[in-house]
Order: structure tokens, then C-alpha cells, then sequence
């Protein structure tokens, strides 16, 4: 099922219709089995309708478990015609044949029995046709079943999710504050002194005039004096040019800022195409939702001062995804819970396909039915990785399957369809919530087209004497006259970026971007600030111009290279910067630019949900826009206190790779590393040092793990040595641990509470379980105590006692005698208490007394 549903109606709906057929439900055979059967390996799949006396072995596929070994179908039947031996014994026989409404039973036996994971069983067509039999339905064709149904438990087989409160992040403060003591006062006071008999204070009074105009003249000197030492160093820097340059000695970046970025959906009365010149304004008071470009409302609009987007990619946008429903099969009171990643769509969406991203957006209350109650927080943008056009069999219905990228999972459960209760009577609501498609990717700025005017000629000679004699003539050189053009509007845009792979083999080729666009919705509003780009481009004014780029610095620019650099200073004016002519391209005397830059930067980008609402396109299809969710990854510039900070920091980090603990230190510093531990090993003709990789989670080091971790270290590893990356070795524990419940206690109540506390996930409350393999990693040493600690937490415990405290199959005491366990540098302790893998650790809890 994609959807939990209250009320599960279409297996009625299939019950009553004349030819169609499903599974109702599965038994698994374990106590009752008769003689003669083996426990745990006969299915009774039950039909609701006779079964078909074309199914087969291979129509029928088991899939689940852990275990590396399959479950496979020896044989299949109906109950009311079993066969004979060896396949079944007598008593077996009789007691399939006794099964009410027996041809209705299909009797499905395995070469052996699962594990206590889920399973779900299938009825396919063929062993490579997965599509369900003919007149099988296919949302009934399949169930979820557990070979270890009887297996005794303490808890209620029911399973409940608990959705965990994320902690909320303490606001930031900035306590600095600065003060300034001016000459005039010191004057005064001098005045005063010399000259004891002067009372008069007045302004017009010519000893005030004086003090002030000497105060001015003092105060002019002391900056001219300070200037050249104020701006030499880094703590006192106050032009941001300085600090800029400053931080680059030390190999630091100094940022200056970024923009915002959100997803805007449009409204279309018909298909059509939408270009990058299109411009959205945040919502005005008079205006519809779409204005004309060049026109007086435009005009007026722009004068009003509204933040201005713009879309980061062209769209081709079709009517029929304005508003789409979600498809519940026919159920009623369904949700899309958490962590989904794929629903049914009802209709056949036009153009809807791979890459295409959807906002799901709840539009009523679940609870009211009204609209102005449904949760704005309800909503999220989500990347297709496949969308499959189809048809509801039961009534022929047009629909498509969607599903969407991993990292794009729900993080919260999408009310579908509620039940609202109306002065004592119930109404049945659809569409409490909805998809939207014509979603496009914007970014705050406005797109600015300036003429920065000719490169001056120069209007000085140098006369070089090489010789060294100035009475012989010599050709003077004219002196170029430093092009330092400044940009009219501000503040200039700054975008983040990303990298994106082109072609396959040999040609494929790292190419930067503004966004990936096969990547998760959720990647293309998260980058590296050290990604960050001005949004400009400068074109020569000739027959075919020539495009210059801005570069971080012009240190790596080559002398033809047609590179620059901007710099903004704290008023937001910004400056561009041309090479020599060694390090960057000088331009020529008389060259025209014209500059294309965007203007628009920081937090005003970050706008509430809703706060887009103007279209400025000449489109007339596109009559409508809106942002469902806040604008965000607006910053503000790096503050002169926060580079001098961070400069010198990060002067000290290390940023290459020579010994293992380098190679330690680089590698946790890429994202889902816990920690690492590196060996330089001789292989034979070389060094090559192995990085062992603790994963995030305790996941697996996989293939595309292993790359990503290779390509992070390429930039730090020493020539001449090879990398190897592997993961960690693993080592089982087995502790028992015996529990005295108090009287008023009920037993299951205290042994719940003691696994929810001993798990390798996440607690109710958020938290880490603490089992959970990130409390574990290479070498550390685990202490009893910890197991004593955390246990009584739970409350009902009179008394507890570890009798058990072992590496797993150790078989001696020594662990529990010392208190604490001790691990190899490459060895990372595991007590997973999984039943499906018991070499993973096993944790027993006896519990006695209490209820």
C-alpha cells in the first residue's frame, strides 16, 4: 500500500465486481500444522474469489528477509484439490480439504522458512513479467506477512511511528558594539585652561570656532598619519578591499554573502513555454498576478520597491498540472505518511515526467475542512525520479504513478482525505491535500544592463634610463591608467553553485551550475558559501564580443586571460578589478564594456510563503504565481569581526595530507564520516594507505561511498602514494542483563521502556538510542558502568545486574570483572539486537517480580 487509509474500501469494491479477483489475506501454518507438515513453510493465501486454476509456482514470488538465502515456492494448489504424497502427507490433506470455502484457498509451500523481518508475496504473470494475472487486481495481487506471526511476544503486534521533535537552534546575538572620541572636547578643555577667564560656549563664539576648526584639521591629519598603518593589518583593517586581501595571504575566502532561493508555482490557461527573462515581485497592494513588462504598471510596480526573482532555468508549463489530486484507490480517510516517497496521482498528468518536481501542499485543515486552517508547514517540494501513466482497472479510471527522490522523502504525514464532523453529522472531504506541477527554481535579483564606459587612455610617461644616464634620450612608456570601474546599482547579487558531471568515460567533464537538475528539490536550496559567485558578466562592444568571467582572485589567470575580480566594500558599491597583463588580461585602451549583473542580496531575499505573487511577463498563459514555501539561504555578508576571526583560524588548518592522521583529518571533514582511521601500509612497489571509514548511522562503506570518499581525498593526497578505502571491522557484544521490577510495575511496561532506551535508532523524543552505532566507533572503550547508567533511567527498577559483559562467543568473565571493554584501533564494538542477526550482538533482558 502507498497510503494508510482508515476506512479501506476497494476490497469490497474487488469482492463485488464480476470478474475481478484478489488476495483477501495470508496465513502462515506454524502451531497447527498437522503431522506430516512442516511448521512455518505452508502459505494459505486466501482468494476472494475460487482460484484460478492456471497459477503456478512461478506465478507466485516471495521476496523480504535479511537472510542471504531466498524463500523459494516448491509448489502451489488449491486447498480443496491438495496433492498427493510426498508432497503432502494424509493428514495434511484432510485438514486443507476442511478449510472453510477451500477453493477459494491458494496453498503455497516453500523449501523453507523465513526470518523475522517482513515479506511481502506476489502473484505475477510470469518470472519476468511482474504485472499481476490476468483479472487479479493489481492493488490486491500482494501482501505483507511474517513467517514468525506466532511467535510469542510481550507487545501489541500493532506498529506505531513516533515523530520525533527536532530541537530547536538558539537565536544569535551580536554583542558588539564601538565608540568614538573626538577632538573637539580635548580642545576646549586645553582653552579652558590657557585661558582661565573664558566663560563663552556659544557656537558662534570664534575660541569654539577654532577649537572645531582645529579639531577638523587634527582629525584630517590623524586619518592621513593612520591611514596606511590602519589598513596594513588584518586586526585593523576597516576597508573591506583590505580585509579581503589580508584573509587571501592566509589562504581564506572572504565572503560576500548570498541570495535566496524558492520555488514558485505558476497558473497557466493553456500549455506554453516560460523563459529566464521572466521576473516575479513580491505581492503589492492593486496589482493582478501578472504585469506586463514596459508597461506604466510596471513602472509603478518597480517604484514601490518589491523583491524582485528571477527563474534560474526555462520550463515548459502545461494546464493540466496547475492542481492535481492525490488517488487513493477508492479508500477514504488515507494520508501519505512520512518518509514517502512515491503516491498515485489521479489522472494522466501531461508532462509530467522525470526530473519534473511537485510541491505537495496541504489546502484544508484535516480536522475543520476550512482552508484558511490547513498547516502552511505542510508543504514540500519534491523531485520525480519516474512518473508512469495508468489506469485503475476497477473502474478504468486514468491515473500516474509517481516516485520522487530518496532525499526528497516526506518529513511529515500528508493528510489525502478526512472525515470533518459538522454539528454532529460527519461529511466525507477530498483534497485536504494537493500537488501542484509548473514549479520553477527562482532566485532573488534583478537583472541589470549597465554601460561602464571606455577604458581611459593614459595621461602619463614613464622615461626609463637603463643605462643610467638621464642625459641620454630615451622613448618615454606610457603609463596605464588602472581601470577600476564602479557598478551604478547595488548590492550585487551572489548565487550558490554546484557541480554537475557531463558526458560518460574518458569525456566526462566537472562543469559548474547553478543547481543540479537531476539532484533531490531539496539540494538546489543548500551549497557551500565557498561556491558562492557574483552574478555578472562583462561583454566587449565590438563586431564579436569577447565574454569576460569574474574569478575569486586573478593569482591563477594567465596573462590572455579575460578574467576579473569584484569587490564590494560595506556600503554595497561594488568594484571591478582587472589583471596587469601578467596576472589577468589588461583591457585596452578605449574598450568598452557592457556589464550584465544581477541586484539583489542577503536576508531581504528570504520572504515569508505566499510573499510572491506578480508575474512580469508579456506570457498572457501565464496569469497567476505564487511561492508555497519561505524564500531561504539568504545571508548577509561576512562582518569584519567574523573575518578576523576566522582568518587566522583557518590559516592553522591543515590542507594536505602527509600522515595517517592527515589522512584522518581530511576525510572526516566530507559530510556522513563519523570518524576514520588511516594505515600506510607497503604493498610492493609503493606506500598505500588505507582509510577506514566510519559511517554515519553505521551504514556501509558501498561503492558509490567509497568514490565519493576517493574523490574528496584526491585534493590532499601525496603524490606517490595510493588510497584504499575500506570499512571498519566490527565486533559483537553479548550482554544479559537481569532486572527486578518493582511491585506497582507491570513487567511488559519496563521491558519496553528498557529497549526503548537500549536501541540502534532514535527515541521518542529524538534522541540517540544508545545502542545506535554513532555512540560507538574505532578503539573505544566500553564501560559497564554506562550499561547501569542508562538502564536506570527507567523508573520501576528495584534492582539491576549485568551477568553478562562479553565480546560475543568469548565465554569468560574477565570483561565484567575490569568494568570495561577495550578495542583495537581499527575495531568498532556492535550490539545491534537484532533478532535476524544474532552475530550482530545480542542484549537479553530477564526481567522478575512486578506485575
Amino acid at each position: 500500500m502507498i497510503y494508510r487509509c482508515c476506512s479501506e474500501k476497494r476490497r469490497d469494491a474487488v469482492a463485488d465486481h464480476p470478474t475481478l479477483n484478489g488476495i483477501d489475506y495470508l496465513e502462515v501454518v506454524d502451531r497447527d500444522a498437522p503431522s506430516g507438515s512442516p511448521r512455518q513453510r505452508t502459505l494459505l493465501v486466501r482468494l476472494l474469489k475460487d482460484v484460478p486454476g492456471t497459477l503456478q509456482a512461478t506465478n507466485v514470488e516471495i521476496r523480504g528477509g535479511d537472510r542471504d538465502s531466498p524463500v523459494d515456492v516448491l509448489w502451489v494448489s488449491t486447498a480443496a484439490d491438495p496433492p498427493g504424497s510426498p508432497d503432502t502427507s494424509a493428514p495434511e490433506r484432510g485438514y486443507l480439504r476442511a478449510l472453510p470455502d477451500a477453493d477459494q484457498v491458494l496453498v503455497v509451500r516453500t523449501g523453507t522458512y523465513g526470518d523475522f523481518s517482513p515479506y511481502r508475496l506476489r502473484l505475477v504473470r510470469a518470472a519476468d513479467n511482474p504485472s499481476p494475472p490476468a483479472n487479479f487486481d493489481p492493488r490486491m495481487a500482494e501482501v505483507e506477512f511474517t513467517f514468525k506471526a506466532e511467535c510469542p511476544s510481550d507487545f501489541d503486534c500493532d506498529r506505531r511511528d513516533h515523530c520525533a521533535i527536532a530541537p530547536e537552534s538558539d537565536p544569535e546575538i551580536d554583542y558588539l558594539a564601538k565608540d568614538y572620541g573626538s577632538f573637539r572636547r580635548l580642545l576646549i578643555d586645553r582653552l579652558t585652561q590657557l585661558i582661565p577667564g573664558w566663560q563663552e560656549r556659544s557656537a558662534a563664539d570664534f575660541g569654539v570656532v577654532l577649537a572645531e576648526l582645529l579639531a577638523y584639521a587634527g582629525d584630517h591629519l590623524s586619518y592621513q598619519q593612520d591611514a596606511v598603518a590602519t589598513e596594513a593589518y588584518l586586526e585593523t583593517a576597516r576597508s573591506r578591499h583590505s580585509l579581503r586581501r589580508h584573509a587571501l595571504l592566509v589562504d581564506y575566502r572572504m565572503h560576500e554573502g548570498c541570495n535566496a532561493r524558492a520555488w514558485v508555482r505558476l497558473t497557466v490557461s493553456a500549455d506554453t513555454t516560460m523563459s529566464r527573462a521572466t521576473t516575479f515581485y513580491t505581492r503589492l497592494t492593486g496589482f493582478g498576478g501578472r504585469i506586463v513588462p514596459d508597461s506604466a504598471d510596471n513602472d509603478r510596480a518597480r517604484s514601490l520597491a518589491p523583491q524582485v526573482f528571477q527563474p534560474l532555468h526555462d520550463a515548459d508549463l502545461f494546464a493540466g498540472q496547475n492542481t492535481i489530486s492525490l488517488y487513493t484507490w477508492g479508500d477514504q480517510e488515507c494520508c501519505l505518511p512520512a518518509g514517502a516517497t512515491r503516491a498515485t496521482l489521479a489522472g494522466q498528468v501531461p508532462g509530467l515526467q522525470a526530473n519534473s518536481v511537485l510541491i505537495f501542499a496541504e489546502v484544508r485543515g484535516p480536522q475543520s475542512g476550512h482552508m484558511d486552517d490547513a498547516d502552511r508547514a505542510h508543504r514540500q517540494a519534491v523531485r520525480l525520479t519516474s512518473a508512469r501513466p495508468g489506469v485503475d482497472p476497477l473502474d478504468n479510471a486514468p491515473i500516474t504513478e509517481i516516485e520522487w527522490h530518496v532525499d526528497d522523502a516526506l518529513t511529515f504525514p500528508l493528510c489525502i482525505s478526512a472525515m470533518i464532523e459538522h454539528n454532529g453529522t460527519f461529511e466525507y472531504v477530498e483534497d485536504i491535500s494537493l500537488a501542484y506541477g509548473n514549479v520553477v527554481l527562482v532566485d532573488h535579483g534583478a537583472t541589470i544592463v549597465e554601460e561602464l564606459g571606455p577604458v581611459p587612455k593614459p595621461t602619463r610617461l614613464w622615461a626609463s634610463h637603463e643605462d643610467g644616464c638621464a642625459c641620454e634620450e630615451s622613448t618615454p612608456d606610457a603609463v596605464s591608467v588602472r581601470f577600476r570601474p564602479r557598478l551604478k546599482e547595488g548590492p550585487l547579487t551572489y548565487g550558490g553553485t554546484t557541480y554537475i558531471y557531463e558526458g560518460a568515460g574518458e569525456a566526462r567533464v566537472r562543469k559548474r551550475a547553478w543547481f543540479d537538475p537531476e539532484a533531490s528539490a531539496a539540494s538546489a536550496l543548500a551549497w557551500d558559501m565557498r561556491d558562492v559567485i557574483p552574478c555578472i558578466e562583462l561583454a566587449e562592444q565590438v563586431a564579436a564580443p569577447i565574454l569576460w568571467m569574474p574569478q575569486p582572485d586573478l593569482l591563477s589567470s594567465a596573462s590572455t586571460a579575460t578574467d576579473f575580480v569584484v569587490e564590494t566594500e560595506h556600503d554595497g558599491i561594488a568594484t571591478l578589478r582587472f589583471g596587469d597583463g601578467i596576472l589577468g588580461k589588461r583591457p585596452d585602451d578605449g574598450l568598452k564594456f557592457s556589464a550584465t549583473y544581477r541586484v539583489g542580496n542577503g536576508l531581504a531575499g528570504n520572504v515569508g510563503a505566499e510573499a510572491i505573487a506578480h508575474v512580469v511577463t508579456a506570457n498572457a498563459l501565464i496569469y497567476e504565481c505564487v511561492n508555497p514555501m519561505a524564500a531561504s539561504g539568504g545571508m548577509p555578508p561576512e562582518t569584519p569581526a567574523e573575518v578576523r576571526r576566522r582568518a587566522p583560524r583557518a590559516f592553522r588548518r591543515q590542507e594536505r595530507a602527509v600522515t595517517p592522521a592527515d589522512y584522518e583529518e581530511m576525510a572526516q571533514r566530507m559530510s556522513g564520516i563519523q570518524r576514520t582511521a588511516a594505515t600506510l601500509r607497503w604493498t610492493g612497489s609503493w606506500h598505500t594507505m588505507f582509510v577506514t571509514a566510519d559511517v554515519t548511522g553505521g551504514g556501509a562503506v558501498t561503492e558509490v561511498f567509497e568514490n565519493r570518499l576517493r574523490d574528496h581525498l584526491e585534493r590532499y593526497r601525496l603524490a606517490g602514494q595510493d588510497l584504499e578505502v575500506d570499512g571498519p571491522q566490527y565486533v559483537s557484544l553479548e550482554v544479559d542483563v537481569q532486572v527486578c521490577v518493582s511491585p506497582e510495575r507491570f513487567r511488559a511496561d519496563v521491558r519496553a521502556a528498557l529497549l526503548e532506551i537500549f536501541q540502534t535508532g532514535k527515541r521518542a523524543d529524538g534522541r540517540l538510542g544508545f545502542l545506535h552505532p554513532d555512540n560507538f566507533t574505532f578503539g573505544q572503550t566500553v564501560y559497564l558502568s554506562a550499561f547501569y547508567a542508562a538502564a536506570r533511567e527507567v523508573p520501576g527498577i528495584e534492582s539491576l545486574e549485568v551477568t553478562k559483559f562479553q565480546r560475543q562467543g568469548a565465554n569468560t568473565n574477565q570483561y565484567r570483572a575490569a568494568g570495561r571493554m577495550t578495542f583495537g584501533r581499527l575495531e568498532i564494538p556492535r550490539l545491534d539486537n537484532d533478532p535476524n542477526h544474532a552475530d550482530r550482538g545480542v542484549l537479553r533482558l530477564v526481567l522478575f517480580g512486578g506485575k
